[in-house]
Order: C-alpha cells, then sequence, then structure tokens
C-alpha cells in the first residue's frame, strides 16, 4: 500500500539523512491523516491506493502553483525549492502519459463518440479523464482537446 509505503519513507529518509525527502514525506503522511479524518476514519486507518494518490497529486498541484506565484514574486530561493520539493513528489506518482500519447487517445475517443464541436468538449473530457484517471493531467487532456477540435472546426470550414 502507497500509504504504508510513505510512513516507512520517513524512516528510510531518516537513515539517508535526506531533509528534503523527511520533510515532503512528513507532509504527505500528515496530509493522508487529515484525509482520513476528513472521510471519518480513524487517523491510524490506511487510505487506498487511489486516496493517497489523490492526496499526493494534490500535494504536487499545491507546489506547481507555489512556483509560479513564486516566479511572479522574482522568488528564485524559494522557486528552487518547490522545484525540488516537487521533483521528490513526482517520485510517489505514475509517470504520466506524454502530450502525444494522450492525443492518439483523444482522436480515438472522438472517433468512437462522433464529437466534433467545442460544444461536445465537456463530455469528451468527462468520458477522457474517466478512461486515464491517473494517467494525465486534466488540464493537459483539456488543452489537447480544445486545440484538436478547433483544428477539426477550422479544416471543416475550408
Amino acid at each position: 500500500m502507497l500509504h504504508q509505503q510513505l510512513k516507512n519513507g520517513i524512516k528510510q529518509a531518516l537513515l539517508e539523512k535526506n531533509p528534503l525527502k523527511l520533510g515532503v514525506v512528513r507532509g504527505l503522511v500528515a496530509a493522508c491523516t487529515n484525509e482520513l479524518v476528513a472521510k471519518r476514519r480513524k487517523p491510524d486507518d490506511w487510505l487506498t491506493d487511489e486516496e493517497t494518490l489523490a492526496v499526493i497529486r494534490r500535494a504536487a498541484k499545491q507546489r506547481q502553483d507555489s512556483i509560479e506565484q513564486f516566479r511572479a514574486g522574482d522568488r528564485p530561493d524559494l522557486v528552487q525549492q518547490e522545484t525540488a520539493e516537487l521533483a521528490q513528489l513526482k517520485t510517489y506518482l505514475p509517470i504520466a502519459l506524454s502530450e502525444n500519447e494522450i492525443e492518439k487517445i483523444v482522436r480515438e475517443k472522438i472517433a468512437a463518440l462522433g464529437a466534433e464541436t467545442k460544444l461536445e468538449a465537456g463530455k469528451l473530457i468527462g468520458a477522457l479523464m474517466k478512461d486515464l484517471k491517473n494517467q494525465a493531467d486534466g488540464a493537459i487532456v483539456k488543452k489537447v482537446v480544445e486545440l484538436i477540435l478547433s483544428r477539426n472546426a477550422e479544416s471543416g470550414k475550408r
């Protein structure tokens, strides 16, 4: 179980004397405990891998947002820290599909559903996210869908 792996990661980080990894893993374990409490379960229970991945993704998204804010605020020291933490978080996430792979899947789904207009983008994205739940970032999927549908609309007008 991923949750248990995170708890063991604290011990490993202590043995490695890696303060960055220790801070990230402790934060994830605390976030998992908070998730358990929010779901009205005992703090010493275990989250499923799916729930743990959701917690890790949330933490990664927070780091990404922080990086953008710190870049806008011209704080390269904080950008560097958040980038290092984000890299550590990504070691716990499954490898995401590339944009090219997502584009191929989107084209297949468009053919299967017959979605051709931007009005059908929401339905298409919803269906894709069910298929790509742990494999792709929703923002990237949305971007690829909108790009393909706009290209299709332009080529249809000509």
